[in-house]
Parts: structure tokens; sequence; C-alpha cells
């Protein structure tokens, strides 16, 4: 019995000391992404369910929750976005060829097509990234018809 109370009060001692570590912030200018928005252009409805769903784990700038402090919930969280970014960055919107858009597009609807995204752990704690029929469907046809200027501006001359 006294091992386990001595491995019990390491343990809290190592979770304690952890809180004081912590990722990397994604804590990069807001404004990076109107320049897809600008290209994009997104009615109202959709530009809103962009940001409220997708700019957290898909942009260079994330509003944190407040579990966020807690360490290891912080580096599962750093992780994600880490993992969403470099999948998709509508932050570096400008930096993606046309051909480039144009897929960031396709799997955009696919994986929202399949309600793979936004991801079920985001939405539990993200109420409004939760996404009726109606919002899906808005999204898809939205970046579909995106995905038209793309295809136009791929073919050569």
């Amino acid at each position: 019995m006294k091992i386990l109370k001595t491995i019990g009060l390491i343990l809290l001692i190592v979770i304690i000391i952890a809180q004081f570590f912590g990722p990397e912030k994604n804590n990069g200018d807001i404004s990076s992404v109107e320049a897809f928005y600008t290209d994009t252009q997104p009615p109202q409805e959709v530009k809103l369910i962009l940001q409220n769903t997708c700019n957290d784990c898909h942009s260079d700038h994330t509003r944190y929750p407040w579990y966020d402090k807690i360490t290891p919930v912080n580096y599962w969280l750093a992780d994600h976005i880490e993992d969403g970014k470099r999948h998709f960055n509508i932050s570096k919107w400008h930096d993606y060829s046309d051909k480039k858009k144009d897929h960031k597009l396709d799997e955009l609807i696919e994986m929202v097509e399949e309600k793979e995204m936004p991801l079920p752990s985001y939405t539990w704690t993200h109420g409004d990234a939760d996404l009726s029929e109606e919002q899906i469907n808005a999204v898809i046809s939205w970046a579909k018809t995106v995905r038209l200027k793309y295809v136009f501006l791929e073919e050569p001359q």
C-alpha cells in the first residue's frame, strides 16, 4: 500500500509541474484569413459557418477554450491544430496554386459531405460547430461554385 501512495504522490507532483509548461500557441494574425474570404467570396451565412467551424484548426489564429490551460489537454489541442493546418490552412490560401486551391476545396466538400469535419471532438465543446443538413448543403454548394473558378483558371489558354 505504501508503494501505491508513493507512486500516486510522484504522479501528482509530475502533473502539477507539467501545468507550468505547454505547447506554442497558434496566435497568428486573424487578418491572415482575409485573402481566403476575399478570393472565395462566401455568402455571409457560409462565412459564419467557416469562422465557427474551421478557423480554429485551419488558420494561423485559434480562439482557445478555457481548458487549454490544462496539461495534457493543451498538447492534444496543439496536435489537432497542427494536423489541421497541415491538411488545409486558409491563412496560406494566397500561397496555393489554382490547382491546389481546387484540390483543397474538393477535399473540403468530401470531408463535410461525409461529416468527417468538423471533428466530433470539436463539436462536443463547440455546439455552434455542429452543422445542420442545411448548413452542410450551403457550405458544399458554395465550395462547388468556387471550384468552378479554379477549374477554368487551370485550363491552358
